[in-house]
């Protein structure tokens, strides 16, 4: 009795530490001709300003044409997912009319909110790994740098884009 008490005993701790361990580290997805966003189906190599994509431990990421959608999505309270990675794209590294690859992690980048360039859906949160080119972003095109943890669900406002787009 005592073998069968011990063996269920190293069968019950090895699936707690399982469920204990970290999530292996993941890594961004590119964006093919093919990747739409999980909010409204835009395909997101038609539209210029920065993408993003939250990946959870469920499977599949969510890809989103604009940051805004991303925020607006990964702050909302009832968010239940647990995520494994969140990113988006350098606008210091890429081309905004036609942004490629270039990804970071989302919690490490600067932000400019309130510039005059737009995203995929009007008013976007631009993206920046380095500081200094979120400032340089700011001199050309306005706007305030902040870090990750400084968007609120507040600036994350899709009003004026795909809640009200009548074209989809």
């Amino acid at each position: 009795m005592n073998n069968i008490r011990l063996v269920f005993f190293m069968c019950f701790a090895t699936a707690l530490s399982a469920c204990n361990k970290p999530a292996a580290p993941v890594a961004p997805q590119a964006i093919t001709a093919g990747t739409s966003c999980s909010l409204d189906g835009m395909v997101l190599s038609e539209f210029p300003g920065p993408k993003g994509q939250i990946h959870y431990a469920t499977g599949e990421p969510d890809f989103f044409c604009d940051t805004m959608e991303m925020f607006s999505i990964y702050l909302q309270p009832e968010q239940k997912k647990r995520i494994t990675g969140i990113f988006t794209q350098d606008m210091g590294t890429t081309d905004w009319e036609k942004p490629k690859d270039n990804w970071i992690d989302a919690r490490q980048a600067y932000y400019v909110l309130g510039s005059k360039k737009n995203g995929s859906m009007g008013p976007t949160i631009a993206s920046f790994s380095l500081h200094q080119d979120a400032e340089n972003f700011t001199k050309q095109f306005g706007g305030k740098v902040l870090k990750f943890d400084q968007v609120t669900p507040e600036m994350a406002d899709l009003t004026g884009g795909v809640v009200s787009d009548e074209h989809m």
